[in-house]
């Protein structure tokens, strides 16, 4: 049953690196999973988490032996962000030997289930080292490699010594996808046997700035998610101006820099009409994407219901978003990575659609969602939401009839918390003052 409506003022928003909990209740009581053992389902979870990470961490373990690793990567690699400039840096393994792609490509993920999706991420180890951000122009022979799988094709088999057998933990982060096991990386051996030749010659050019071997990678047809990976790494860029960027940085720039030069071109486009609606489900998220007629603007919000995973309140939603006008915006948006995520994906439609218009993505959060996924998740469910069949609606009161519909949390809600959706109903177009003239008589 939805929260009542007149639930308290929509708080300030907490940023998530300050968040301490990831089991809603565990603060309160630390004896809660002791005493629930995943039997009783105390913190209000479809699934615990502990056990759905644990059984994971199983299936890999075992593959692990001792202090040595062979493997592919799929490819992957991570840069942390912690201690920064000089971060943890290395590459993602499986133990398995073939294509792995699949372990590390987010586009590829549509459609999967969380412990699918929890498998492809504790499936793979991780190695690291400590590497200062500056050098990714003068890399040792690690970062070398790394740089390597930053322009690699395919999957690529590997060797790797660590200093210590890896380990996994169970404590569930609150800012990054779920994580296999780790250790310190003493020796790395890769075997790479096809590179991207797009990333191979962005990575050569050392007088393109970063933001256009971005977009000329995107618009070679590179996927994001490798986009991501190389700029990541360090091999994008002007000479001099290299550097690694830490994973969950890189992530954003690049959507943010995609979706910018996207609408560079959206806002020259002819005004849509007409009210468009797409709606979609997956991994209990709902959405609903709707286009107003008009000049290109753009907001998303997000309602976390009670006992969602930022959400530890047992009774209380929680609602917060961030809108841009026409021209953009200049300050970092309230919600984060998924707010460029999202505009990223939003600018693609409209592009094939071949119209601007003012966007709103609304996105309601149920238990279901148990553990951080990554912005992924809002990209690439908003790309396949946008690539269906919209609703051609007559009226903004049909609109919000579709909003009562798919959503259990209350209009009102959505209302309060919408700017676009205000100035729709309050903001007074010229097209409404403009009379049709009358049939001339013949």
């Amino acid at each position: 049953m939805p929260p009542s409506s007149n639930a308290p003022p929509i708080p300030g928003l907490t940023p998530f690196a300050s968040l301490s909990w990831s089991i809603p209740g565990l603060e309160e009581d630390p004896t809660m999973c002791l005493r629930c053992r995943s039997a009783q389902l105390l913190c209000g979870k479809p699934v615990c988490p502990i056990l759905l990470k644990y059984q994971a961490f199983e299936r890999t373990l075992p593959l692990v032996d001792g202090t040595e690793l062979e493997g592919t990567s799929p490819p992957g690699l991570f840069v942390g962000r912690f201690g920064y400039p000089k971060v943890a840096v290395g590459p993602l393994l499986s133990p398995e030997h073939g294509s792995t792609e699949l372990l590390d490509t987010p586009e590829d993920w549509v459609g999967r289930s969380v412990p699918e999706l929890v498998g492809f991420r504790t499936g793979l180890v991780r190695g690291t080292s400590r590497i200062t951000v500056t050098d990714a122009e003068r890399p040792i022979p690690l970062l070398e490699s790394l740089q390597l799988l930053g322009i690699a094709g395919e999957s690529a088999e590997s060797e790797a010594k660590f200093r210590r057998p890896p380990r996994g933990h169970l404590a569930l982060s609150d800012t990054a996808p779920p994580f296999g096991p780790s250790a310190p990386i003493e020796r790395f051996r890769l075997d790479v046997r096809r590179v991207d030749p797009h990333l191979d010659r962005l990575s050569s050019d050392v007088h393109a700035n970063a933001r256009v071997a971005v977009g000329e990678l995107y618009d070679r047809g590179v996927r994001v998610s490798r986009i991501q990976r190389a700029f990541s790494v360090g091999i994008l860029g002007r000479h001099g101006r290299r550097r690694l960027v830490p994973t969950r940085w890189s992530i954003t720039a690049v959507d943010d820099l995609l979706s910018k030069q996207n609408l560079e071109h959206v806002r020259d486009l002819p005004e849509l009409s007409e009210i468009l609606l797409y709606r979609y489900t997956a991994l209990d998220n709902r959405w609903i994407i709707a286009y107003l007629p008009g000049a290109f603007r753009y907001e998303s919000i997000e309602a976390w219901y009670p006992n969602t995973l930022w959400n530890p309140s047992p009774t209380h939603l929680v609602v917060i978003g961030d809108h841009e006008g026409h021209s953009g915006r200049t300050t970092y948006a309230a919600i984060g990575g998924c707010y460029y995520a999202a505009r990223l994906a939003v600018s693609e439609s409209m592009l094939r659609l071949g119209r601007q218009a003012g966007a709103v993505v609304l996105r309601e959060v149920h238990p279901g969602e148990i553990l951080p996924l990554g912005v992924w998740n809002v990209r690439e469910h908003v790309r396949v939401a946008l690539r269906g069949i919209p609703e051609r609606l007559a009226s903004l009161d049909e609109l919000d009839h579709r909003i009562r519909e798919t959503f259990a949390i209350p209009l009102e809600r959505w209302r309060a918390a919408s700017a676009l959706l205000h100035e729709a109903r309050t903001q007074r177009r010229l097209d409404d003052w403009l009379v049709p003239s009358a049939p001339v008589a013949s």
